[in-house]
């Protein structure tokens, strides 16, 4: 009789244990839609890269500066058509009409922003600076040039 009681407190101790533990594990580490609140392992690479107010004031301010010698890319006449205008969009995937129109920004207006994140680099298509991942063509975020 005491093997029986043996076996069935360990059993049952086994199965706390185990159950104790699994729910340990699983915490903070589901699939569910936590929306990362609290989840200390997401990455910054999940973070969307943006301009800040001070990357906008600083592409504004160079391309007043250099209007009259706007470089490929920036020209009016290098403005997109609206229907390829509507197609670029932020947080969407830059379709194959514009990757053919990316022109590297102008050095002179990289070096005044700040260094993009990994595998992304700034680019102009059609007078609108992108922040874009080269090797997903992910599109993180558009900044409109006002061409007059």
């Amino acid at each position: 009789m005491k093997t029986g009681r043996y076996v069935f407190f360990c059993g049952g101790a086994v199965a706390v244990l185990a159950l104790a533990s699994s729910l340990a594990l699983a915490q903070g580490h589901g699939n569910g839609h936590g929306n990362n609140h609290g989840n200390k392992h997401s990455n910054d690479d999940d973070a969307p890269a943006t301009f800040s107010d001070r990357d906008r004031d600083a592409m504004r301010a160079w391309y007043h500066d250099h209007r009259d010698s706007l470089p490929p890319g920036l020209a009016k006449k290098d403005r997109l058509p609206p229907g390829l205008e509507r197609q670029l969009a932020e947080r969407g995937t830059l379709p194959p009409g514009l990757q053919k129109r990316i022109q590297p920004v102008p050095v002179e207006l990289e070096r005044q922003l700040p260094p993009p994140p990994p595998d992304c680099s700034h680019v102009v298509i059609g007078g609108n600076v992108v922040l874009l991942n080269r090797r997903t063509n992910y599109v993180s975020a558009v900044f409109h040039l006002e061409i007059n």
